[in-house]
């Protein structure tokens, strides 16, 4: 069978998602993008309707003038998302591939966009900023993501939000793509080997953690501490922090300063959008700049 290369293929990996898949086929449905584009779907080992739902949709999907290309892993178990994704792609032809969860939709003009950025970034992931359904879910998160400045992108990746451009915004050519490489299929991962070089440093922001905190910081890193840093101001008059559990005579003291006289670089390991403002305001205080001066941890 001869395959006809298009301009865009949509990545669907489906693991028992009869739930949302009819909506997230619709969405693909309703794309104003006007050059050609396939949908390149795999279903690994679903156990539930969606077999049924793909069935659907490829046939009015293509009676629309929208190729659809299906695999499928008939497997007793699924292989996982990364498999599913590689798999989705292999099958695919499109020059360009557009990543869509199973479980989401897409605006009607999402496509078009992306083809435009892709088309001047060849070399870059395209993302896009996301609307939560329903909208009060996950608050902080969606904030982070549609609020994330050109520099951001590349500074905050070490958060806990995990990468900047988040997978289900995911647009890029298929050169690219392979320039990357494939996902990975290996499950979890493994312990990492690495030689870390640690320096002395102080600690930052301990509100809420109680003596119990302090101990359980200094049991595990106690040779390396050299100061906390904290805004309260009776922890700040007092001048230390005795360190009880430990078996030296005389007990170690701990400097506890205010969070101004520490000097960068720092790492953050505080959470962002919890504190009302105050924690931001504190950082905006110190005229620091990020990536530079210092970066988020947590």
């Amino acid at each position: 069978k001869v395959r006809i290369m298009v301009g865009i293929s949509v990545i669907v990996p489906v693991h028992n998602s009869q739930c949302w898949l009819d909506e997230c086929l619709k969405s693909v449905w309703e794309q104003d993008f006007k050059q050609t584009m396939e949908l390149s779907i795999f279903n690994d080992a679903s156990k539930d309707g969606s077999a049924e739902i793909i069935a659907k949709w490829k046939i009015k999907l293509e009676d629309a003038g929208v190729p659809v290309v299906v695999g499928s892993n008939d497997s007793a178990q699924p292989r996982g998302v990364g498999f599913a994704k590689n798999q989705a792609i292999m099958q695919s032809s499109g020059t360009y591939l557009c990543f869509l969860d199973s479980d989401d939709v897409m605006m009607p003009q999402r496509v078009r966009l992306q083809y435009e950025a892709a088309i001047q970034h060849p070399n870059s992931i395209i993302g896009c900023q996301v609307r939560r359904e329903p909208p009060e879910s996950t608050e902080r998160y969606t904030r982070w993501i549609n609020n994330l400045t050109e520099e951001q992108l590349l500074t905050q990746v070490f958060t806990s939000h995990g990468p900047t451009v988040i997978m289900p915004t995911w647009f890029c050519s298929r050169e690219w793509f392979y320039h990357v490489g494939k996902f990975d299929e290996g499950g979890k991962v493994s312990d990492t080997l690495i030689q870390i070089h640690v320096g002395l440093f102080c600690v930052s922001d301990l509100r809420g953690f109680g003596s119990s905190g302090f101990s359980e910081i200094l049991e595990s890193i106690p040779l390396i501490v050299t100061a906390f840093c904290d805004v309260d101001e009776k922890k700040i008059a007092k001048g230390f922090y005795t360190f009880e559990e430990s078996e030296e005579r005389p007990k170690p003291k701990i400097p506890i300063c205010h969070f101004r006289e520490a000097t960068p670089p720092f790492i953050i390991c505080v959470k962002q959008d919890l504190t009302g403002g105050a924690f931001e305001m504190n950082l905006n205080m110190l005229n620091l700049k990020e990536g530079m001066d210092y970066y988020h941890f947590n």
